[in-house]
């Protein structure tokens, strides 16, 4: 069975959210801890969301230096995929395994909802399960989630086609160009601010086309990268 490690820093808030949705695609959920720079031989990572290390300095400054992380660029420079939510994303431009950073939302308040997106690359190991031009939804939780880059970083995203998911409707924390996920030229590192994990199971995530918490689409972030690891 395919191996996902799901990593906790202290202050992480989504690493069971997250493993129940590996569990959900099919796959074994791994537990991985920060001071631990073993990787237990995962086939894939997933960095969740949460406040890791209280967000002191900025969110994710600190989680960059964890021994665990070491192990993590390392690895996802030879090609494991590595997927960032939220404060995961926040975790991968620290460790600059993504270009970019993370500020303060421009309203300068934590922001709650969910978020239509849209999918603008499905060549990644994260997003082959949807088809290009996807809108879905998933809910959206940050503070800190406002995507920033100089002009040429944003135009070179733009270029190669590495901007992932885009917002929809509204921009919720005015990332420039509406960026809401992107991923490194080789496709196997993917960072996004809203959180799939939790629009997995019907019952529990947002409303859907079939009724209120219904669903789903968040799931196939998951299916994606067993697909890809087997593909």
């Amino acid at each position: 069975m395919t191996r996902i490690g799901v990593v906790t820093f202290p202050g992480t808030l989504d690493d069971r959210d997250a493993a129940r949705a590996v569990r959900l695609a099919g796959a074994e959920a791994v537990s991985l801890w920060h001071a631990d720079a073993d990787l237990h031989a995962v086939d894939a990572v997933v960095l969740p969301g949460g406040f890791s290390y209280g967000d002191y300095l900025r969110a994710g400054a600190i989680s960059r230096f964890a021994p665990v992380m070491g192990s993590i660029v390392d690895a996802a420079n030879g090609g494991l995929p590595v997927l960032g939510i939220c404060n995961g994303f926040q975790v991968l431009t620290e460790a600059h395994l993504l270009p970019g950073s993370m500020i303060k939302n421009d309203h300068l308040r934590f922001v709650c909802r969910e978020q239509v997106l849209s999918v603008e690359n499905i060549d990644t190991a994260w997003t082959r399960d949807y088809a290009r031009g996807d809108r879905i939804t998933v809910p959206l939780k940050n503070q800190d989630g406002q995507y920033v880059a100089d002009e040429r970083t944003l135009d070179e995203l733009e270029g190669e086609g590495r901007v992932v998911f885009r917002y929809q409707d509204v921009n919720p924390n005015g990332s420039r160009r509406g960026i809401a996920g992107i991923t490194n030229a080789a496709g196997n590192v993917v960072g996004l601010m809203p959180h799939p994990e939790h629009a997995v199971e019907v019952g529990f995530g947002p409303d859907g086309t079939k009724g209120p918490r219904t669903g789903t689409d968040g799931l196939r972030v998951f299916t994606s990268v067993l697909h890809a690891l087997v593909g």
